[in-house]
């Protein structure tokens, strides 16, 4: 036998193929840092966070150019919610109008994370938006930053989480920019306008404080026949103005307004429930501003008879 052979194999073996195939990981940008509040240090340099914010604003643009119309694109804001029990609307066991399950006025869910209805990749980009502008939004609070960026970093933070419908995103940039900002960098009298507004629907649907909006509207002597409406509608509890004004203000009022909406349709039914024995669907889709197929879902055990006739209650038995 020659000594070539019996040379034995070396012990070390090589980098497996499979590891070498393996691309690097790529990071995204926006989770790069962390929450100020929880110890990241490196967003507290002002530059650093002028380049953060001019990628999230990137991120989101890219994020609406990727839908194929406004309607794809109102859907994907609308799937940003908070997960809750589902309650009814209305109890089927009863002849009154008697509600089961209906969330008090000042049942706000607790902040939790955000969580999407549907399982599309690219909605996935909204809550990492979210969570991005939540750690500029630390940042600028741990520099004291109250100049020009701050409050251009704040308005853009309040729109988009008002398309989400996410308070609490846009209800700590909204009391910053009034109540902080404002005093060091003025906003427009249009802008200041704009965001007293939101201020007083949020105040007044959300929060249910209607004496903290008219507190609010007298403050800054806001005059909007619109806002003022909407108040009336929620004091009064008439649901057709409600409805009406939703129909009128711009979207993001509209987003603000939602928060009611619930507690408008449950009082609305309770009032054709006391009222009425029967009436036609197209009344009471119009009281409630819901479709029928909407509000079965919703609970509603009224009976639809004939297609267009909706079963109220029955008459009691002699």
């Amino acid at each position: 036998m020659k000594a070539a052979d019996q040379i034995r194999p070396s012990s070390r073996r090589g980098a497996s193929g499979a590891w070498n195939r393996l691309k690097p990981v790529r990071d995204d940008p926006l989770e790069t840092y962390g929450l100020p509040s929880k110890g990241e240090l490196r967003l507290n340099d002002l530059k650093t966070q002028e380049v953060y914010y001019n990628r999230i604003v990137e991120r989101y643009m890219k994020f609406c150019a990727s839908t194929t119309n406004s309607d794809d694109l109102d859907a994907q804001f609308a799937s940003l919610s908070l997960e809750s029990a589902s309650t009814s609307i209305l109890s089927n066991s009863s002849s009154s109008a008697t509600t089961s399950g209906s969330p008090p006025a000042d049942s706000t869910p607790l902040p939790t994370i955000p969580t999407l209805r549907n399982s599309n990749p690219s909605s996935s980009e909204l809550p990492l938006i979210l969570s991005s502008l939540r750690k500029l939004r630390e940042a600028i609070t741990a520099t004291a930053r109250r100049d020009h960026f701050a409050q251009r970093a704040y308005i853009f933070n309040i729109h988009a989480a008002l398309l989400c419908k996410t308070w609490e995103s846009y209800s700590p940039a909204l009391l910053s920019l009034l109540h902080v900002i404002h005093i060091k960098t003025p906003l427009s009298p249009a802008e200041l306008h704009e965001y007293v507004g939101y201020k007083i629907l949020d105040q007044a649907c959300r929060q249910g404080d209607f004496h903290g909006a008219y507190e609010t509207k007298l403050r800054y002597g806001y005059v909007d026949r619109r806002v003022e409406l909407v108040l009336t509608a929620l004091v009064r509890d008439n649901w057709v103005v409600f409805w009406k004004m939703k129909r009128a203000v711009d979207g993001y009022q509209r987003r603000i307004m939602e928060f009611a909406e619930q507690n408008m349709r449950v009082h609305a039914l309770k009032c054709l429930g006391r009222g009425y024995m029967r009436a036609d669907r197209v009344y009471v889709e119009r009281t409630a501003d819901r479709k029928w197929v909407d509000l079965k879902k919703d609970g509603v055990g009224w009976e639809l008879m004939d297609g267009d006739k909706v079963i109220i209650k029955r008459p009691k038995g002699g």
